[in-house]
């Protein structure tokens, strides 16, 4: 390998930061939803990247990035599941707050909720992508590592559950 190509060279670490950063952050913001969580979980996985570098190739780099920023997410989440598991046993609380500021806020979170969490997460993730970044099918079909008749069909899926729920788009 040329000194230059290798992803434990810092410029070359850097340069992919730049590349790359960015886009894998927006990938696993509209998975997770939290901007905090998605600046972890990208930091971790160039950490991991940084760890395995004599391992890795700059070629296979930005696959590397995306999937452990995404098995990372899925790690996560898997023990939010066993927290809230854990956490239902306990009484509830009670919500000292208006019964008008109570209704005001479900109304907003139905209308928020209600048009994208109905959708699957592999479907969610497709339409973001598509509709607020403005990536191409294969753009995402690479970011999601499968085949652009897989992202047509989420597409296809995503936009038919959203005209039930909110008409045309």
């Amino acid at each position: 390998m040329k000194e230059l190509e290798n992803v434990c060279n810092e410029n070359t670490f850097n340069r992919l930061y730049e590349a790359h950063g960015k886009t894998i952050w927006r990938f696993i913001y509209y998975k997770c939803g939290n901007t905090a969580q998605a600046d972890d979980l990208v930091q971790e996985a160039f950490i991991k990247l940084w760890q395995n570098c004599a391992k890795v190739t700059k070629e296979k780099a930005k696959s590397f990035l995306y999937t452990v920023c995404n098995n990372t997410f899925l790690n996560e989440v898997a023990h939010k599941k066993v927290v809230l598991k854990h956490a239902k046993r306990q009484p509830k609380k009670t919500n000292y707050q208006s019964p008008e500021f109570l209704m005001e806020e479900a109304q907003f979170h139905e209308k928020l909720k209600n048009s994208l969490e109905n959708l699957t997460e592999a479907q969610r993730t497709a339409f973001l992508l598509n509709r607020i970044e403005g990536k191409k099918y294969a753009e995402i079909a690479e970011m999601l590592n499968i085949s652009v008749k897989a992202v047509e069909k989420r597409m296809s899926k995503a936009l038919a559950t959203l005209r039930k729920e909110i008409g045309d788009i």
